[in-house]
């Protein structure tokens, strides 16, 4: 059961760190301090705007994905879930802040992510730009959807540390937790478009390929970043170049052709 996994999870801190400690006697007094002061002190503990924590235990009482329990509030069992991925905690380290057995934060822990990873929808927008060709079409898609990804990886681990490496949740909690942290993600960008991680990885530039990558080309065994050991070599032979570069060809040509109907028609 996932209530046990308390025993064996995989975030680092076995206590919670000095500069996190609160001021409060207990884990109540605790949140409402937080809750009730400056916002910077609930975007460090909470790692969003107090009025977007609001909305968010809000919305998830009136879908009753939560509901508010004897001993804990609401706001205490988001407060619990988001300390423990903002911060990379052990469950041990969370009972000495809200002074709760292991077994109700790991219940309350669930309850949220499970709460969270009720499926959001966002809405893609097009872009202003308008390539010339097939070529250039594909390479500033290719390229913006580097650049999204490479922020939104950035943004994402900097808000949630828990992200960092792999913890010992069983393997559908850790699933969970990805999918949670990117629902989190959208939530607050929807909410608080310029929230200060967001602001941080808005202007990040990373290094964009110019072209359309030749398969032909010889590229060096890729590193593996964690084990650092090299990953084993693959030689690709005439006919599956041959069949890449159809495709890839395909579906440039594809693109480009949903573009040119998809202008005509504004």
């Amino acid at each position: 059961m996932e209530s046990s996994e308390e025993e064996n999870e995989g975030v680092s801190g076995n206590h919670v760190p000095k500069e996190l400690r609160p001021l409060a006697s207990d884990g109540v007094k605790f949140i409402d301090e937080v809750l009730d002061g400056q916002n910077e002190r609930c975007l460090e503990k909470f790692r969003m705007d107090k009025h977007v924590f609001y909305k968010l235990c809000d919305i998830l009482q009136a879908k009753g994905l939560l509901r508010h329990t004897n001993r804990v509030k609401i706001e205490e069992q988001l407060a619990i879930f988001m300390f423990i991925i903002g911060h990379n905690l052990r469950t041990r380290a969370v009972q000495e802040l809200f002074h709760l057995s292991g077994e109700t934060i790991s219940r309350h822990f669930n309850n949220v992510l499970n709460a969270i990873i009720t499926p959001y929808y966002s809405k893609e927008f097009p872009n202003d730009y308008h390539p010339q060709n097939a070529t250039e079409l594909f390479n500033q898609r290719h390229s913006l959807l580097r650049n999204v990804t490479d922020r939104t990886f950035g943004a994402l681990k900097a808000r949630f540390p828990i992200l960092m490496s792999a913890p010992s949740y069983p393997l559908q909690t850790q699933v969970k937790l990805v999918v949670a942290a990117c629902v989190l993600h959208n939530y607050i960008r929807r909410e608080k478009p310029d929230d200060w991680i967001f602001k941080m990885y808005e202007n990040a530039s990373f290094p964009m390929e110019e072209s359309q990558p030749p398969l032909e080309m010889e590229v060096p065994p890729k590193m593996n970043v964690e084990t650092q050991t090299q990953s084993s070599d693959h030689t690709f032979d005439a006919e599956e170049i041959a069949f890449a570069s159809q495709l890839r060809d395909s579906i440039t040509t594809e693109m480009w052709n949903d573009f040119i109907n998809d202008f005509g028609r504004m």
